[in-house]
């Protein structure tokens, strides 16, 4: 496990910046963001993990991984419907791990090229496989490439976990948790990353 080059660069800088989120980075003094180098397996993680908890995305995908062995295109492309659903997978969450495998083994997307290009050129490219939105990509961008300066808005965990760290009413704004998200720059994904890893006893992982 490799911590990104930026990462105690980033804690000092947000330590500095914000009292309240520096306490939640001190609290956890040996735990970094890794990254899994394998965009396949980060995206299909990413796609299990939609619109369900931590724990209950963590189930389906060590089940998954026990049935599959190999997360790879040709593997999830050949395994079967219902081999797939007893793994705790939604029908449209099949659908989308098909549709990522297609695009992986057709070429339709080019992950070498990603080192050169900007979040949002890597964001359009990712949301054209059917399936994948703007918080898959945003997850991507943080596990697989480890940009530093990524703020999923859409994020239920980050959001909760803005409001646990100042006491604020849950849910806040879009709106609101982008303005509070400026002081965080340019290290946001580390923020959100603490953000996280204050409401979940395992750290978060794709």
């Amino acid at each position: 496990m490799i911590k990104p080059d930026f990462w105690e660069k980033a804690k000092k800088h947000l330590i500095r910046k914000d009292k309240a989120l520096g306490k939640i980075i001190k609290s956890y003094p040996k735990d970094f963001l890794f990254s899994k180098s394998d965009p396949f397996y980060t995206l299909a993680r990413s796609i299990v993990g939609q619109q369900i908890s931590v724990s209950a995305a963590q189930a389906v995908w060590d089940r998954f991984e026990k049935k599959i062995k190999i997360v790879k295109p040709y593997n999830v492309k050949n395994m079967h419907y219902m081999k797939l659903k007893s793994c705790g997978l939604s029908k449209q969450k099949i659908t989308y791990l098909k549709n990522l495998s297609d695009a992986f083994i057709e070429n339709k997307i080019k992950p070498k090229d990603w080192k050169s290009l900007d979040d949002e050129k890597i964001i359009e490219q990712l949301i054209q496989i059917k399936g994948i939105g703007r918080w898959t990509a945003e997850m991507f961008l943080i596990f697989n490439l480890c940009r530093p300066d990524i703020f999923p808005v859409d994020d239920l965990g980050v959001i909760k976990g803005i409001c646990v760290c100042y006491s604020l009413k849950y849910p806040i704004s879009k709106k609101h948790a982008i303005k509070l998200s400026e002081k965080w720059k340019p290290y946001r994904s580390v923020a959100t990353w603490y953000f996280w890893r204050s409401l979940d006893p395992i750290p978060v992982e794709y």
